[in-house]
This record gives C-alpha cells, structure tokens and sequence, in this order.
C-alpha cells in the first residue's frame, strides 16, 4: 500500500514557497521532515528559515509545523540531519548566507557562506541555538558551499559524515567554480568537525550511504551534459574518493537526488528520473548501487528535489517536492511498502 500526505503547501502560514527536504528517522521512531521555509520568494536567497514537522506513528500523522533556526532576513537552509546512534543526539548541520547574498555574489567572493551546527537530544522537540563551525570544515578559497541537501550518516564505526558540496575562488578572474562534492565529519560525537575528500569537480548536492562492505557510496548532480547521476566511493570513510563515474541506469534533469541504506542490506535511491524535473522515482539496488530496479514512480508530474528514509515500522519514506504545473506547489511525504513496486504512483 502506498499512502500520501502534503507537509508543507507553498502559500500557507505566510511562506512564499516551501523547498529542500530532508528526513530523519530517530532510533526512538519518531520522524522528523525540515525544509526550507522561504518567506517572500522562490528563489535561494532572503528571508529564509528551516522549518520542521514530526511524527510519532511512522509518518501516518505530523505534528503542526514550527522554525527551528531563523536567522533574521537572511538565509539559513540547507538542512542536513544525522543522530549519533551511541549518544542520541541529533545533530542538524546548515548553511547560512554572511550576508544576504544571492548566489552568483557567492560565487564571485564577494560575501561569504557561514556552516553552522545545532543539536537536539529530545528528538527534535528542542534545539541547541546554532554554533558557526566554518572555521573546522571550509576552505579559505572555498566561496560557495552547501551542506546535504538531504540527510547525513553514521559509518558503522561511529564516524558522523555529512555530504556537502562548494566551489573555490579564482581571485584572477573574480569568479569560482566549478562545484565540486566534499564530505566533513566528526570521529567524537560531534565535538568537533573536520574536512574529508573531495570528489571531482562538476559535480555538486551530494548524498551518500555506507555499503555492505563498509565502503562509503555516493552519488551526486551532475554537470558533465550527460544527463545522467555520478557516483563515486570511498573505502577510507571519506577521506580519499574514487573517479567519478557516471550511471546511466540514473536518468537525471541536473537535479538533487538522495540515497539510503534500505535496513536489508541495499540503496534506496531517489530523484526526478527524466532530464526534465518530473517523474519522481525511488529505485532500489541490492548491489550497492551497481545496478538499479524502479521501485515506485510517486509522481509523474513535475517534481524535483527529495529526501529518503525507512520507518521504524519497515516502509519506505520519501519527502519531496512536486505540483500540477510546477515542481515547487507542496511537499509531500509518500509511505509505501517494498511489497509495492509495480511503479504505480498517482
């Protein structure tokens, strides 16, 4: 069975437009779903905050939606959450804008982009206020940089890793670029953060899983005009990264996707699986990500940017964006069973 619920709808509580998904399942069950909530406009940059709703029944039922960090008229977002299974905190790694900077001011160096920590030990019903990590796990020439978006992990050995992305300045040409995919992580419970690899450049919005091996799995946007995901893997928890390598069973539009260890032992793997932003699918690998099987198209509209995870009760999650006539109406949360992969959604 597959059941569907709308989180957040663009225009509601007075947010312009709601953006970025990500999910996390706490080792108690409860689910938490943050966003972006994007007061007075779609695009990346303002008055932006994260927002975050919870359940208590495995998805079927949330509670109302409310901020978690909020930074004034600039932009905080890209919310990237990991709870560290031996402590049970819950850490929420974002971005926010040093000033209220667009994007191309970004890349050009002219304002910054701050990387900041928070934490809950009450399952996200109450948050740490946000500590400024950029110091520990950005570069000096690094301009743009972007935490997630989507979920983090822990490695099986304890290791806390994020996926993140940036680009580096060329100061000759006042430019940067291109994106290229990092990690940072934390071998100390989240004390301290330290830069891991970077993986090739023209690649960006990362996610990432630990395989059956204990080799680190990720996969990323693309910039290489292939329409197609990229992958690459780490068998050093992050600190060395293999050649990018393009999938072509991974159709993409040059969009965010995500991936998760499904509890058996494979990936979960999300995204708009067109080279326009439409047709959301989640497939499945039981060959770490060497091979791929669709498990449900959820929408075959417009859609865009999504988050995996796996219930405490064994389905399948996946929080993403989608509409009728634009990818960017409502944000829904779609719980099926893995019995349910006949590729039917709406």
């Amino acid at each position: 069975m597959m059941s569907k619920i709308d989180l957040f709808v663009s225009g509601e509580q007075g947010v312009h437009t709601y953006r970025i998904p990500s999910l996390l399942v706490a080792r108690s069950g409860t689910v938490l779903a943050f966003c972006e909530a994007r007061r007075n406009g779609g695009g990346d940059a303002g008055d932006i905050d994260v927002a975050l709703r919870r359940s208590l029944d495995h998805g079927a039922t949330w509670e109302p939606m409310r901020i978690v960090a909020d930074d004034g008229a600039n932009t905080i977002g890209n919310p990237c959450p990991v709870q560290d299974r031996d402590t049970g905190r819950i850490w929420l790694l974002l971005c926010r804008n040093a000033e209220d900077g667009h994007e191309k001011d970004i890349l050009a160096g002219k304002v910054g982009r701050d990387v900041l920590a928070m934490y809950s030990d009450d399952d996200g019903v109450t948050w740490s206020e946000p500590k400024d990590i950029t110091g520990d796990v950005k570069l000096p020439e690094w301009t743009w940089y972007a935490t997630g978006p989507c979920h983090a992990a822990q490695l099986r050995n304890g290791r806390l890793i994020v996926p993140c992305n940036h680009a580096v300045l060329n100061r000759e040409s006042g430019t940067s670029g291109p994106y290229a995919a990092h990690v940072i992580y934390s071998d100390d419970h989240g004390a301290t953060w330290r830069i891991g690899g970077t993986v090739g450049e023209y690649t960006n919005e990362c996610a990432l899983a630990e395989a059956r091996d204990g080799s680190v799995y990720m996969n990323m946007r693309s910039y290489r005009g292939r329409h197609r995901r990229a992958a690459a893997r780490s068998r050093d928890g992050g600190l060395t990264w293999s050649d990018v390598a393009l999938d072509e069973a991974l159709v993409e539009p040059v969009c965010q996707g995500s991936v998760v260890e499904d509890g058996a032992g494979g990936f979960l793997f999300s995204n708009p699986a067109s080279e326009k932003r439409e047709r959301l699918t989640v497939r499945s690998s039981a060959d770490d990500g060497r091979s791929w099987t669709t498990e449900a198209v959820l929408h075959a509209g417009p859609a865009a940017y999504s988050d995996l995870a796996v219930a405490k009760d064994g389905n399948v999650l996946c929080f993403y964006e989608c509409g009728e006539e634009r990818p960017y109406e409502r944000m829904t949360l779609a719980r099926f069973s893995r019995s349910n992969n006949d590729g039917r959604g709406d």
